[in-house]
């Protein structure tokens, strides 16, 4: 019997040096709307898959709508597994990746021998769906991947007993500055979508003077549409309290396009007072709109924030770097899960 164990576990071993070991990545369905957490997701998995690693995407339903209306359809082509109606095999090399959004998954899994990992890409949902006291390491979930330094940090403070990595998402070359000048569109993305009603709303009732310009609600699109419609726009316009990293305003700088946006509860590592005209009151956000319009309509656009932009852009993390930063994280996690077996092993002998 013992053997058998021991046979086992050196099996587990094997497939873990070998980067065979499952890793399931548990996502939403999106029901073919756009959402860039669930794109970083994919884009990890995609990565893991070209490197030799077995990523399998797990979604809950059997009728998953996917990601190919918004992604490359390369995307669909991963491995995909619905939790309903399977018998998921499930081996203890074998790793569970589940957003912070499924807490509730996680009382459902603590039983399973796999190793359990966190993926918080939103700080503000981590706790929605625990009861109160409830930690992430209760239900087994020892180590939590995040998007930003200062989301860890925050985190760190909350879930004291787990271990944080962070990988940031990369903008992707999709979004790139148009040959063409600029239109006078005003590109608009909030996470509520009634601010982006109450601003266009309030800044035509003020600067009626203004209504020939256009807003543009970047809802809705695919990445190509998305990216396409953002480089038409002179201007961009953000509001996100939630927000732990900031994907639109990075895309839009990608795309040449300066951004006026509020400071989120806690702002970006990437943030600075010349990246972009940031402001704490959102109220003032149409009179900043219109300043802006001015001087744009002026030719008195302070060139240096196209140059700190193009700066803000050289620290972020590109494809390059995110691939590399995905492959050492998990062969570092694969590893050191082969490690310990080997020393439950060593410990049996003795």
């Amino acid at each position: 019997m013992e053997n058998t164990i021991e046979e086992k576990v050196k099996q587990s071993i094997q497939v873990l040096r070998d980067k065979q070991a499952r890793i399931y990545f548990l996502v939403q369905d999106t029901k073919g709307n756009a959402k860039a957490s669930v794109r970083h997701i994919y884009q990890m998995a995609k990565t893991l898959k070209d490197n030799g690693f077995n990523p399998i995407i797990l979604h809950e339903k059997a009728d998953y709508s996917g990601v190919v209306a918004w992604l490359d359809e390369e995307y669909m082509s991963l491995p995909h597994k619905a939790i309903e109606g399977q018998n998921l095999e499930i081996s203890p090399e074998d790793f569970l990746i589940i957003p912070e959004l499924f807490g509730y998954v996680m009382d459902q899994v603590k039983q399973l021998p796999c190793a359990k990992i966190v993926l918080t890409q939103q700080y503000s949902h981590m706790l929605e769906t625990l009861q109160p006291g409830q930690s992430w390491n209760q239900f087994g979930f020892m180590k939590c991947i995040t998007t930003s330094n200062k989301q860890k940090e925050y985190i760190e403070r909350v879930m004291r007993q787990s271990s944080f990595d962070v990988i940031e998402p990369y903008i992707t070359n999709s979004f790139k500055p148009k040959s063409t000048p600029a239109m006078p569109i005003i590109g608009i993305h909030t996470k509520e979508q009634t601010d982006a009603i109450n601003i266009i709303k309030t800044f035509y009732l003020k600067f009626p003077q203004y209504r020939w310009f256009t807003f543009r609600d970047l809802r809705g699109l695919s990445e190509k549409e998305f990216a396409n419609s953002l480089s038409d726009c002179f201007l961009s316009v953000w509001i996100d309290d939630d927000s732990a990293f900031g994907t639109f305003p990075l895309e839009s700088m990608k795309s040449g396009v300066p951004v006026i946006g509020k400071v989120p509860n806690i702002s970006p590592d990437w943030m600075t007072e010349q990246n972009g005209i940031w402001i704490t009151d959102k109220t003032l956000l149409v009179d900043v709109i219109a300043d802006y319009i001015q001087n744009w309509l002026e030719d008195n656009i302070n060139p240096e924030i196209q140059e700190e932009m193009k700066k803000t852009l050289e620290l972020i993390s590109d494809k390059q770097k995110f691939e590399l930063n995905v492959v050492t994280l998990f062969t570092g996690y694969l590893n050191s899960r082969a490690d310990s077996f080997e020393q439950q092993i060593s410990k049996t002998e003795e």
